[in-house]
């Protein structure tokens, strides 16, 4: 194979008998139904192609093939749609040598018959077709070992880029723009090449990868002729390879391209001249590239004059010591190991096997920090390969050998498990899904039949790449043992005090010296007693260290002096702090990165009470656990007012633990709207309840009455934040001979029910000595402020049939029923909800409204920044707006797309045929950046975020939650994909005409 694998040959090629005769490995269908329904489908191909009785031959012959290829049928609807596309193919493929297959796929000569980019376009994803299979089903078989399959992919990446860059070159020597020094290799001795970071450079692509690239020209040997320019002609020659590889076909793709690893991409060509990039890294180049550059290598094109530019580069990434930035991310890294220990447990469901607790990345973190401590002095250590490099520590005394041999060993499983998730529906994608029915998918195909089986063979991986993970710093010195003078006594200020906090950044050292010298005098609660004033001096170098890493020291010391002002005792605190550096990282995260939390601590400091409880360091609650923990709380109630008050404390409490995991990374953005969605449901619920019973004490009941809490909305997807308001309506019927209730003050129904939204408002929002619930909105009833607060059911279905607007019908998309006295009312309320979601429709009206609706906000609304996420042209209204379009465009006849959740509609609108892939692909990974990003920007700010002004730690957390190595990244891509979502927007619905909107 044509990726150079260190060390070692990893793909012997003498066993060349064929791929059904190897079977080791039977994925799991014990189903038998649903394996006889799609074997059936399968029978139905073959017969249609004339193949049924050579197939039945192949399976009499080997006899594991029948069982083999059901349970791979059954567990992955990708593998049996590209098998039944072409059985002839299937059958060739089962009945020879994968080794032999994947040899003539990765020929470099292979494509060169393609004589233009449609028919190279064509043939590369009918090769990547046979590729994926083939890889798959040696895979799943147990016919290779990971390296093999992971090496072929990315020799048919490799292989793949090179046959389009000889395209475009032959292209530009049939228009005399280009003279190769090889007429039948034009790509070598031309100087423009393309270096493979990542998985791809160390030859480890999983199976859906995508391939991240950095395309240079050496302008010395360019080979261009006439008026030619390079810089021009390369940037056009890369944009036209990106297509042939990315674009999405009727065939498929060949492999999704991201250019975004080369220097300064918002600023920078998408190829960039060797001389340019030397003079980049020799200046600006930043540590994250050395690190990425590590598994660079040269993959297509000229490739010696890559090899050439990584020697010229070498000093860049291997540093010959362990200079001051090393250093300094080295214990970066203890810190996020100490940040990362004891949030939350390892689990199956939902767990992500590549970013989790004990995944894949720790693996290769593990080997990569120590290459780049090591790699300088020993180019033994130089290595890309993850299993190589680990090995090579091994060697040279880095690590034992049982290490090396755990590791190895979990970090083949788990890879194994990634592409298990990626082959059921080909998808980039690393996270163990939640149903349990797609999570069987996975371990059937790993040919495990129970849960127990798996999850025990899993959490055992998992917990071993942690142990060594988290050992990996673990003898190296406090950080603050060098920091210098910290002495806070006496009258005056110590001058090498001094100098030490200005070295650590804060700006007023004599402000922050009086500070901490007014602790000690025991002005504050916690301050009294000798014993916490010594807990609290045993702090000052890791608090001040912390506080210092900010990005205002000063700051945040008056944030901290504010908060500990506050505090009743001390004790307890302190010695937690001390034992636990991590709180007081994350308490300095606060103070110096989310203002907003900052200022919840400072006013209501009861809200760290819960971070001291134990259950903070276990697994993020459910639904369950929150409708219990309130209940309880409201439980040891006296009163109503003292239930309004406990309220408002357990719902600040669970925010900010919310808030506090989002911030350290223990839970995605995700958990966190479904958290706060399931927090608010749950104080819905007991608040409407008692609100009833208090006014029942007055005005008695109405016999028979049902009433019901419909959430629209954020609240309605379950993508709430924590600023969001709540839109709701509130829902009754009476039976008709019902005239008033049977109180002692009887009242009409509707008085009756609009009297019950009143109270509950004021339940919600009403500013006791806690503080506010929640602040809601029910101006998504009939006819909004002008109409009653509560609406009767009847008149509700009668007036979205009749008179409602488009855009109402829009919002019902999102309307779930969260709190009821009646489940038959509720079962009634849904079934009207969905009738009118799946009422039939004038399309082009549907069409027209909805964009008239968008140019109307975007004139009313305009946005001044990328970072305006929600309003923004291409912004989170338009994807949200074409997942409702989608609901009532196409709800009659699919009603599996009608889904609460953004998401998930869109991914159902896929499935169901009415939405474009190659649309999804854009949509749905933009969605989770938007969610991701609003989640930080709406736990830490109160107003509106400007890049300018906002804390550096604040940029830090969006782009650590953006997956970008820097905030001017992020907004370049935001912008990128601002651009792509609103032409989906108009490619799905229509244009927007601001001029419309008048």
């Amino acid at each position: 194979m044509t990726v150079a694998k260190e060390n070692s040959v990893a793909h012997p090629l003498e066993d060349q008998s064929c791929l059904a005769e190897r079977l080791e490995v039977i994925p799991v269908a014990d189903d038998t139904r649903l394996a006889e329904a799609h074997w059936k489908d399968v029978e139905l191909a073959l017969e249609k192609a004339g193949i049924a009785e050579a197939f039945q031959s192949a399976c009499d012959e080997y006899p594991k093939l029948k069982s083999f290829l059901t349970g791979v049928f059954v567990n992955s609807p990708f593998l049996k749609e590209i098998s039944l596309r072409d059985v002839e193919r299937l059958l060739r493929i089962l009945t020879s040598s994968p080794e032999a297959i994947i040899t003539d796929l990765c020929l470099h000569d292979a494509y060169d018959h393609a004589t233009s980019e449609a028919d190279l376009m064509r043939v590369l994803r009918l090769a990547k077709q046979e590729l994926a299979l083939t890889t798959a089903l040696a895979d799943l078989g147990g016919v290779w070992p990971l390296e093999m399959v992971t090496g072929a992919l990315s020799d048919f990446a490799d292989v793949s880029l090179n046959a389009c860059i000889r395209l475009c070159y032959r292209d530009l020597q049939a228009r005399s723009r280009f003279e190769p020094v090889h007429a039948d290799r034009p790509e070598k001795d031309a100087g423009f090449f393309i270096l493979a970071m990542g998985k791809h450079g160390a030859g480890e692509l999983n199976y859906s990868s995508d391939i991240d690239l950095i395309v240079f020209y050496e302008p010395e040997l360019s080979r261009l002729q006439g008026n030619a320019e390079p810089p021009v002609e390369y940037v056009r020659m890369t944009r036209r390879i990106v297509k042939m590889m990315s674009e999405r076909t009727g065939d498929g793709y060949v492999f999704r391209t991201d250019l975004r690893l080369r220097p300064d991409p918002g600023a920078t060509p998408l190829a960039i001249s060797v001389p340019a990039a030397l003079v980049y890294y020799e200046s600006l180049g930043q540590n994250w590239e050395r690190a990425a550059l590590i598994k660079a290598r040269p993959c297509a094109g000229d490739v010696a004059a890559g090899e050439i530019f990584l020697k010229e580069i070498r000093p860049f990434i291997w540093r010959k010591y362990l200079d001051y930035a090393a250093i300094s991310d080295v214990h970066s890294i203890k810190r996020q190991i100490h940040a990362h220990k004891g949030f939350g447990k390892i689990t199956v469901a939902g767990h992500n096997v590549k970013l989790g607790r004990g995944g894949i990345r720790e693996v290769e973190f593990f080997a990569q920090t120590q290459q780049l401590i090591a790699g300088g002095r020993n180019p033994d250590l130089r290595t890309r390969q993850t299993l190589v490099t680990l090995q090579g520590l091994v060697e040279h005394g880095w690590i034992d050998p049982s290490a090396c041999e755990e590791l190895a060993e979990a970090y083949t499983f788990l890879r194994n498990v990634e592409h298990r998730i990626q082959m059921v529906n080909d998808e980039q994608t690393h996270i163990l899904p939640t149903d349990p029915d797609a999570l069987a998918r996975v371990y059937k195909l790993l040919g495990l039949a129970t849960l127990e089986e798996f999850t025990e063979a899993l959490l055992k991986r998992f917990n071993t790449v942690q142990d060594h993970y988290s050992a990996l710093f673990e003898n190296e010195p406090e950080l603050t043992d060098s920091l210098g003078n910290l002495v806070f006594t006496g009258d005056s200020d110590d001058p090498d005090t001094v100098a030490t906090l200005e070295r650590l950044g804060f700006k007023r050292p004599s402000e922050a010296i009086r500070i901490i010298r007014e602790w000690h005098y025991g002005r504050y609660p916690a301050m009294r007693t000798a014993k916490s004033r010594e807990r609290l001096t045993e702090l000052h170098p890791v608090l001040l260290d912390a506080l210092a890493k900010t990005d205002n020291a000063d700051s945040a010391l008056l944030s901290f002096n504010a908060f500990l002002s506050k505090l009743p005792a001390g004790v307890q605190l302190f010695g937690l702090l001390r034992s636990n550096p991590h709180l007081l990282n994350l308490l300095a995260t606060v103070m110096g990165s989310a203002p907003r939390m900052a200022e919840i601590v400072s006013r209501r400091v009861h809200v760290l009470d819960a971070v001291l409880d134990p259950a903070f360091f276990g697994d993020v609650p459910t639904q369950a656990q929150i409708v219990s923990g309130l209940e309880t709380t409201l439980g040891q109630a006296r009163f109503y007012e003292e239930a309004l008050d406990r309220a408002r404390i357990f719902v600040q409490e669970q925010q900010f633990l919310l808030g506090l995991r989002l911030l350290t990374d223990s839970i995605t953005p995700l958990q966190m709207g479904e958290c706060l969605s399931y927090l608010a449901q749950a104080v819905l619920q007991q608040m409407l309840a008692r609100v009833q019973a208090e006014l029942e004490e007055t005005h008695g009941q109405l016999p028979g009455a049902e009433v019901a809490l419909l959430a629209m909305g954020k609240l309605g997807g379950r993508e709430i934040t924590c600023s969001s308001d709540l839109d709701l309506i509130l829902l009754y019927e009476v039976p008709e001979e019902v005239y008033e209730s049977d109180g002692g003050r009887p009242l009409a129904p509707s008085q009756y029910f609009g009297r019950l939204t009143q109270r509950l408002v004021s339940a919600l929002t009403a500013p006791t000595a806690e503080g506010v619930l929640f602040e809601v909105d029910f101006r998504l009833r009939p006819s909004g402020n002008s109409g009653p607060l509560a609406t009767r059911f009847s008149a509700f279905t009668e007036y979205q049939q009749k008179e409602a607007w488009t855009w109402e019908h829009m919002a019902l998309t999102r309307a779930r029923v969260i709190a009821s006295n009646s489940d038959s009312f509720s079962m009634r309320i849904e079934r009207g909800i969905e009738d009118i979601k799946s009422g039939a429709r004038d399309l082009e009206k549907l069409r027209k409204d909805v964009c008239e609706m968008r140019a109307r906000i975007q004139k009313e609304k305009p946005a001044k920044c990328p970072w305006d996420l929600k309003q923004v042209s291409g912004g989170l209204v338009d994807i949200e707006f074409i997942a409702q379009y989608l609901q009532l465009a196409h709800g009659k006849d699919h009603p599996q797309v009608l889904k609460q959740k953004t998401e998930q509609a869109l991914q159902a609108a896929v499935s169901a045929g009415v939405l474009d892939q190659s649309h999804a692909d854009v949509l749905v990974p933009q969605l989770r950046l938007y969610e991701a990003l609003t989640q930080i920007l709406k736990l830490t700010l109160s107003g509106k975020f400007d890049p300018n002004t906002a804390p550096r730690g604040m940029l830090d957390l969006l782009v650590m939650a953006g997956g970008e190595p820097t905030f001017e990244r992020l907004t370049r891509l935001l912008e990128d994909q601002q651009v792509e979502v609103r032409r989906c927007f108009e490619d799905i619905i229509g244009p927007v005409t601001l001029a419309a909107a008048g």
